[in-house]
C-alpha cells in the first residue's frame, strides 16, 4: 500500500508515520511486512474517540502500540508478540494509534502521558 505520510514528533525524536485513514488501510496496517525503519511507524486515525483493540495476526514483527488521545498524549504502551490474537486494549477512548518497532519507545524514554507533536494533534 501506498500510504500517505505525517512528520511526528516524541520530545527530540522524529518519527515517519504512514498513516492509516480508511478501514481497509487500518484492517491491513503493517500485516505481512518483514521490516520497518527505527524511525517509522504507522499511525492508525479513527473518526472519533473509542477503546481501541489491536491484535497482531499475520503481522510479523513485534510492536509497541501507543494509544493516543486527540491532544496528542500517550494514555498507554502496550508491548504485541507477533502472529498471535492477543487483544491489546486502549485504557480509556482514543483516535489515534502509533505502532512502532518494539522497544522503541522504551530506548527513548518515551511513557504514558508524555506528548507527541504533529498535524493529527495541533490544536483546533
Amino acid at each position: 500500500m501506498n500510504l500517505r505520510r505525517v512528520e511526528l514528533t516524541a520530545g527530540m525524536h522524529r518519527i515517519d508515520a504512514q498513516v492509516a485513514l480508511t478501514p481497509q488501510e487500518r484492517q491491513t496496517g503493517l500485516m505481512y511486512r518483514k521490516e520497518m525503519p527505527v524511525h517509522e511507524g504507522m499511525l492508525f486515525v479513527f473518526e472519533q474517540p473509542s477503546q481501541q483493540c489491536f491484535w497482531m495476526k499475520n503481522t510479523l514483527l513485534p510492536l509497541t502500540a501507543a494509544f493516543i488521545t486527540d491532544d496528542g498524549t500517550i494514555v498507554n504502551l502496550e508491548d504485541m508478540k507477533p502472529q498471535t490474537l492477543d487483544s491489546h486494549c486502549s485504557a480509556k477512548p482514543v483516535r489515534y494509534v502509533l505502532e512502532m518497532n518494539q522497544g522503541w519507545f522504551a530506548k527513548k524514554g518515551i511513557k504514558a502521558g508524555a506528548k507527541l507533536g504533529g498535524t493529527p494533534f495541533a490544536r483546533q
